[in-house]
């Protein structure tokens, strides 16, 4: 997949759709079963597909789920990672941890890591313009991937262009670097978006949990991260990543 995927810039503010698509129906009568809980992403999982192509969700480090209204994946054989909203199912979990309910799922924009072209270049290719990564619940490190929450300001409708790349830092090769270009779109109101990139890329890690560090160019200046990390197992290699447009305002 080429590095340079879009996803719309601004954090997609799911309630506020679910609400005007199905709020209606909520009030109605008694007769309807959801929850206002159901609007809510309560889980951060990456879809997967079995060796036979059945679909599953991981969704940590260590826990599968069996998702029984889903018999094939709404993104095809590629794998992405996702918000979601999921109940435990009484069914039976079969191979998996546990069995459960689907009741929305959105995939959010999932990527590779970028080559680190050096300083100039990834200035050029990359950008370094500034932005706050939000410390949020899906602004993790887990399944092999980090999911990062960032907000900076948006303003012309110019898609701005996110990437990680390693530092290549000789003492620590588990630094990374986000890097943002808004390629002159540093105007107007603050907002968010999601994206995840896969980490593949780094050493593996032997089984062993390791400090990630990520830095990244913030609003007063360089700031940096530690995450938990653990190269994740491999589940099906022939899987890609994809790009999931699910914002409502453009990044890239």
């Amino acid at each position: 997949m080429k590095t340079q995927s879009f996803i719309r810039k601004g954090f997609f503010i799911l309630t506020a759709l679910c609400l005007s698509m199905g709020g209606q129906s909520c009030l109605d009568d008694d007769d309807n079963n959801l929850s206002l809980s159901h609007y809510y992403a309560n889980a951060l999982v990456t879809v997967k597909q079995s060796a036979d192509n059945t679909p599953y969700l991981q969704l940590d480090d260590s826990t599968t789920l069996r998702p029984v209204n889903m018999a094939s994946s709404p993104f095809g054989e590629k794998e992405v990672r996702a918000l979601a909203n999921i109940e435990l199912a009484d069914e039976a979990p079969q191979e998996y941890d546990k069995a459960v309910f689907i009741n929305w799922i959105d995939s959010i924009l999932t990527k590779p890591m970028a080559p680190n072209l050096g300083e100039e270049e990834n200035n050029r290719t990359y950008g370094n313009d500034p932005v706050e990564i939000l410390n949020d619940w899906v602004t993790i490190a887990e399944d092999g991937y980090l999911t990062l929450r960032f907000a900076t300001r948006w303003g012309n409708g110019q898609p701005h262009f996110v990437n990680l790349i390693s530092t290549k830092n000789p003492d620590n090769s588990y630094e990374v670097e986000f890097r943002h270009n808004a390629f002159g779109d540093t105007e107007g109101k603050m907002g968010d978006a999601l994206v995840a990139f896969k980490l593949d890329e780094l050493t593996d890690t032997q089984g062993e949990t390791v400090k990630l560090k990520l830095k990244w160019n913030s609003f007063s200046g360089e700031k940096s991260a530690e995450f938990d990390y653990c190269t994740r197992k491999a589940t099906n290699p022939q899987a890609q990543e994809v790009t999931a447009i699910r914002c409502t305002k453009k990044v890239k």
